[in-house]
């Protein structure tokens, strides 16, 4: 295939282009910079420099495409409300140049669509699953693109939302949610659970991301309109991650309030209180999917986090 990948020079889209060449697909990858294009073109992909905002251009080259990965998302713009605009905006473009087509189009989403309500630091309920129903009025702000993304099954395409845990790890992980906590850990000189740290956190290897994108895209029957959900480890008490990170920072752990954790932590600081226990059980059934790689708290011990 010949496969269009946004954010082709990130943390998970650099693994998704190795992945794809790596099983003999063409990779068109989109990069912000001529520093991020080299990263694609040492994956082996072929990268074109650009912005997620130059919609007709990008709809253009989806549809010169077999396939679309949508990783693209301007998580440093320092505008929530204009970075989700943006994102839909490039999913409709993408969408009018793939109508009827029957091809696939995948785009990154989260599992804490379908987090559980509660008081934070609780577990509160059961693990979703891919067909938990959320109301996107009411749930993140990113549920209504993942609602968007479903509902293109009614347009003649093999649409998917890629729900990935909070947590996408690995050595490559150099910005995500894991690093951000160690940095407010490192440098309060101490860590946070909320409550109890109850509630429970999926997560998932990074190559074993780029491996179950490859066998969505390869899958000719894939389902319109399906979540996939991105989770190996189906739910870890936060408080195991927090103790965790203690160690690894050499900083002591204990309970703080709700309302601090956006404070000590950031933007991330707002979700350490969240339940989002999450099966994925349909997704490796209908893929046939077996993550191989480490889990989240055997690389927080590994200690590769903590050493650079």
């Amino acid at each position: 295939m010949k496969v269009f990948v946004t954010g082709a020079s990130g943390h998970i889209g650099q693994l998704v282009t190795a992945e794809l060449v790596g099983a003999g697909h063409e990779v068109v990858g989109l990069a912000r910079s001529d520093a991020g294009a080299e990263r694609v073109a040492k994956q082996g992909g072929i990268p074109v420099v650009g912005t997620m905002d130059e919609t007709a251009r990008l709809a253009e080259l989806a549809a010169e495409s077999d396939g679309v990965v949508n990783l693209a998302f301007k998580h440093d713009s320092g505008d929530f409300a204009e970075a989700l605009a943006a994102d839909r905006a490039l999913i409709e473009a993408i969408a009018g140049a793939l109508e009827g087509s029957g091809k696939p189009f995948f785009a990154a989403s989260g599992t804490m669509m379908v987090a559980n309500a509660g008081a934070p630091g609780t577990a509160s309920g059961a693990a979703a699953t891919e067909d938990t129903p959320f109301d996107p009025a009411h749930a993140h702000p990113r549920a209504v693109t993942d609602h968007l993304l479903r509902e293109l099954s009614k347009r003649g395409i093999r649409s998917a939302a890629l729900r990935f845990a909070p947590t996408v790890h690995g050595p490559a992980d150099l910005h995500g949610f894991i690093p951000s906590l160690i940095e407010g850990a490192r440098r309060d000189g101490t860590f946070g659970y909320i409550g109890e740290g109850e509630n429970r956190w999926p997560a998932v290897h990074n190559l074993d991301t780029a491996h179950l994108i490859r066998l969505a895209l390869e899958k000719d029957d894939l389902p319109a309109g399906v979540a996939l959900h991105f989770a190996a480890d189906e739910g870890i008490p936060f408080r195991q991650i927090a103790e965790a990170i203690g160690r690894g920072v050499g900083v002591p752990v204990g309970p703080v309030a709700p309302e601090e954790g956006a404070t000590r932590y950031g933007f991330v600081g707002s979700f350490i209180g969240i339940d989002n226990p999450t099966s994925s059980a349909q997704t490796r059934e209908l893929l046939k999917w077996e993550p191989t790689h480490n889990g989240l708290l055997e690389d927080l011990a590994d200690g590769f986090y903590f050493r650079r």
